[in-house]
C-alpha cells in the first residue's frame, strides 16, 4: 500500500500502482470526466501513470493551467495525426502546447499549406477525436528511438534524439501515430470537442535562419463548442484593441523599412504619452531614494564579457562594431546592469553609504529574428525603466519590498487590478545554465520568497525561469479582456557583483560585496505601452492621455474663435487641438471620436457670442454648455482626483 496526500492534507492509502484516473473515479464520477491530468510529488503526469511510492497528489481540471497544457500539449499531437493522415510523408518538428493553444512545425516537402487547408485538416482532428483514441506512453532506449525515426526519414526527430541522454526517452502514441514527447497527456483523444486552426507561419529549424524554414500551424481547442465561441468573440475583441492599429489611428509611434525592421519611432502624440509615463515613475522614483543617470548606447565587448552577457545573449546580440584601431570592438548595448556596476565603482563605498539606487530609462538593442518581431511587443530597440540597487545583505528585503511597492502604484494609477507574481527560480536540474555558487542563489532565492509572502502577494513559483545571473520576481497581469501579459520585474543578483568585484567597506573595517537588485517596474515602454493601449483600447486616463480636449468649429466662420479657444486652453496647461477641417460637424465628431479624445468642444455662433463651448465626453455624450473657465476647472478637478490616487 502507499499513502496519497491530497491537497486539504487528507490522507488515503491505495494499492501501489493505483493510477490518478482511477483515484479520481472512486472520489467522483463526475470528477473523473472532468480532470485532465495530476501532480504526483509536484511533478505533471498522465492521469494513466502508475504511482508507486507515497505521493503528494493534485488533480487538474480545465481551469488549471497544468490542465490546459495536458490538453492542448494532447491537441499537438492529434493536429500532427491528421496532418499525416491528409499529407503523407510529412516530417514534424516540435509541437508544444503554448500559453493559448498549441502549434507543431511541419516539413511537408514540395507542398505548401494555405488557410484554405485548414478547415480540412480540423474536420479531420475531429473525426481523429471522435474515435476516442488513446494516449499510450512507451519508454525507449536511444537507439530504438533512432532506430524508430531513422527508418521513417525524419531527420529533425533524429536530431532531437541524439541531444537526449539514454534512459531518458519515451514515446506517446495514439491511433496510428507515434511521436517523441515526455508528456503529459490526456487519457484519449474523446475530451477535444472543439478545433480551430488559427494561422499558418514560418519558422526556422531550431530558430537558426541558416537551416530550413518549416511550415508552423497554430491552433487551440476546447472541451465544450461554447468556450470555442467564446475564445473567438474575443480574438474579434482584440483585433480591435490591436496596439499596432491603435497606435497607426492615434499617429502614437510608426516604423520605416529604410530606418530598420523592428525599430519604433515614436511620433509627437506618442512621445508626450512617453514623457508622462517617464516623468510619472521619476516623481515615485525621487520618494524612494533613486538616482537618475544616464550611459552609453554602446560598450566595448569585454565588458559584456566580464558581465557573461556576451557568452549567454551574444547570439541574439547585434554585430560587433570594429574600429580602426586593431582589436578595438564596441557593442550596441544589450543591457544596461554592466555599466551602472562600473558607476558604482567610481568612487570607494562604506557601509554608510549604502543602497545606492541608480535609475535610467536605457535603450538597449538585441537581434530578434524578423519572424519574431510584432509592433512593440517585439523589436530590436527599446528603453527599459531600468534601476539597480546595490545594498547591504541585511538591507536586501527592505529594498525589495520598496520595489514592490512601487511596482503596485504603477499598477493602481493604470487600472491593473488583475495580477500574480511569478517567483522564478533557476533549474535545480541544469545548473550550468547559471552563474554563481549554490550559497548565493540559495540566498538570493529565500530574499523573493520571504518579501513577497511579507507583502501578502499572490504568488506562483516556475523553475527554470530565472535569469542567468539571478531568480527574480515576474509580475504576470491580465488585461481588461483576459490575456495574461508579462509587466513588471524584480531580480536579485550576488554574482554581477562578484564578477566586477564591487565592494564596499564595513562597519569592521573590511571589504564586502553588495547584493544588487535588478528591476523594471514598465518592463520596457514599448511593450508596455502597447500593453496599455491595448488594455484600456485607447483610451487613456485623462492625466495621461496626449491630447485631452479638441475644438472642433461648426464652419469656416468660427476658426479664428476655435482657435482663440484652443490657444486659451493650452495656456492654462490643457492638452487642446484644434480641428478647422473644412467638413462637417458630425464628421468631425466621429473622427475626433476614433481617436479616442476625451473631450469634444463644439463651437458656433451662440458659444462666439457668450464666449463658452458646447462639452461632448467621450463615451457619455453631451455635458452641455459651459463658460472656458468652467471647463478649465472641470479638467483641471478630474487630472487632480485621478493624480491624487496615483
Amino acid at each position: 500500500m502507499i499513502k496519497i496526500t491530497f491537497p486539504d492534507g487528507n490522507v488515503k492509502e491505495y494499492e501501489k500502482g493505483v493510477t490518478a484516473l482511477a483515484i479520481a473515479q472512486q472520489l467522483s464520477r463526475q470528477l473523473a470526466e472532468s480532470v485532465l491530468a495530476a501532480s504526483v510529488n509536484g511533478v505533471t503526469c498522465d492521469l494513466n501513470r502508475p504511482i508507486t511510492e507515497d505521493a503528494a497528489f493534485k488533480l487538474y481540471k480545465w481551469d488549471d493551467e497544468e490542465g490546459k497544457h495536458a490538453f492542448w500539449h494532447s491537441s499537438s499531437h492529434l493536429l500532427a495525426e491528421a496532418i499525416e493522415a491528409l499529407y503523407p510523408g510529412t516530417k514534424f518538428g516540435i509541437g508544444p502546447a503554448i500559453e493559448s493553444g498549441f502549434y507543431y512545425d511541419i516539413d511537408l516537402g514540395d507542398r505548401h499549406l494555405t488557410d484554405a487547408d485548414l478547415p480540412k485538416i480540423e474536420q479531420k482532428m475531429l473525426e481523429l477525436a471522435r474515435s476516442k483514441e488513446t494516449f499510450t506512453r512507451r519508454d525507449v532506449t536511444k537507439a530504438e528511438a533512432l532506430d524508430y525515426f531513422g527508418k521513417k526519414g525524419d531527420e529533425y526527430k533524429t536530431e532531437l534524439i541524439s541531444d537526449l541522454a539514454d534512459g531518458t526517452i519515451s514515446f506517446y502514441s495514439q491511433g496510428n501515430f507515434t511521436d517523441l514527447c515526455r508528456g503529459p497527456h490526456l487519457p484519449d483523444t474523446s475530451q477535444i470537442k472543439a478545433v480551430k486552426l488559427t494561422s499558418i507561419a514560418g519558422a526556422y529549424w531550431r530558430g537558426d535562419m541558416k537551416r530550413k524554414q518549416l511550415t508552423r500551424v497554430y491552433g487551440i481547442t476546447f472541451p465544450k463548442q461554447k468556450l470555442l465561441d467564446e475564445y473567438l468573440q474575443l480574438l474579434e475583441e482584440a483585433k480591435l484593441r490591436d496596439h499596432r492599429k491603435l497606435g497607426k489611428e492615434l499617429e502614437l509611434f510608426m516604423f520605416s523599412q529604410r530606418v530598420g525592421q523592428g525599430l519604433p519611432m515614436w511620433l509627437p502624440k506618442g512621445a508626450k504619452l512617453r514623457d508622462r509615463l517617464e516623468n510619472f515613475l521619476k516623481k515615485v522614483q525621487k520618494e524612494y531614494g533613486y538616482e537618475q543617470v544616464i550611459t552609453p548606447h554602446i560598450g566595448q565587448k569585454e565588458l559584456y564579457v566580464t558581465s557573461g552577457h556576451y557568452a549567454k545573449y551574444g547570439e541574439d546580440s547585434f554585430r560587433p562594431i570594429t574600429t580602426p584601431q586593431e582589436g578595438e570592438e564596441f557593442m550596441l548595448k544589450p543591457m544596461n546592469c554592466p555599466h551602472h556596476c562600473e558607476m558604482y565603482k567610481f568612487k570607494p563605498r562604506s557601509y554608510k553609504d549604502l543602497p545606492v539606487r541608480y535609475a535610467e530609462f536605457g535603450t538597449v538593442y538585441r537581434y530578434e529574428q524578423s519572424g519574431e518581431l510584432h509592433g512593440l511587443t517585439r523589436v530590436r530597440g527599446f528603453t527599459q525603466d531600468d534601476a539597480h540597487l546595490f545594498c547591504r545583505p541585511d538591507q536586501l528585503k527592505e529594498e525589495f519590498i520598496h520595489v514592490i511597492e512601487i511596482i503596485f502604484r504603477i499598477f493602481k494609477a493604470l487600472d491593473f487590478k488583475d495580477f500574480i507574481a511569478q517567483v522564478s527560480l533557476r533549474d535545480p536540474n541544469n545548473k550550468e545554465k547559471y552563474i554563481g555558487s549554490d550559497e548565493n542563489w540559495e540566498k538570493a532565492e529565500s530574499a523573493i520568497i520571504e518579501a513577497a509572502a511579507e507583502k501578502g502577494l499572490q504568488t506562483v513559483v516556475v523553475l527554470g525561469e530565472a535569469a542567468f545571473y539571478g531568480p527574480k520576481l515576474d509580475f504576470m497581469v491580465r488585461d481588461a479582456i483576459g490575456r495574461k501579459w508579462q509587466l513588471g520585474t524584480i531580480q536579485v543578483d550576488y554574482n554581477l557583483p562578484e564578477r566586477f568585484e564591487l565592494e564596499f567597506t564595513g562597519a569592521d573595517n573590511q571589504k564586502h560585496r553588495p547584493v544588487m537588485i535588478h528591476r523594471a517596474p514598465f518592463g520596457s515602454m514599448e511593450r508596455f505601452v502597447a500593453v496599455l493601449l491595448e488594455h484600456t483600447a485607447g483610451k487613456f486616463p485623462l492625466w495621461l492621455t496626449p491630447e485631452q480636449a479638441v475644438v472642433l468649429p461648426i464652419s469656416e466662420k468660427y476658426n479664428e474663435y476655435a482657435a482663440k479657444v484652443t490657444e486659451t486652453l493650452n495656456s492654462a496647461d490643457i492638452r487642446a487641438s484644434l480641428d478647422d477641417r473644412n467638413e462637417k460637424i458630425g464628421k468631425k465628431i466621429r473622427d475626433n471620436e476614433l481617436k479616442r479624445i476625451p473631450y469634444l468642444l463644439i463651437v458656433g455662433e451662440k458659444e462666439e457670442q457668450s464666449e463658452s463651448v458646447s462639452v461632448r465626453k467621450q463615451g457619455e455624450g453631451d455635458k452641455g454648455s459651459m463658460s472656458l473657465s468652467e471647463f478649465a476647472m472641470l479638467i483641471s478637478e478630474e487630472v487632480n482626483r485621478q493624480v491624487s490616487a496615483l
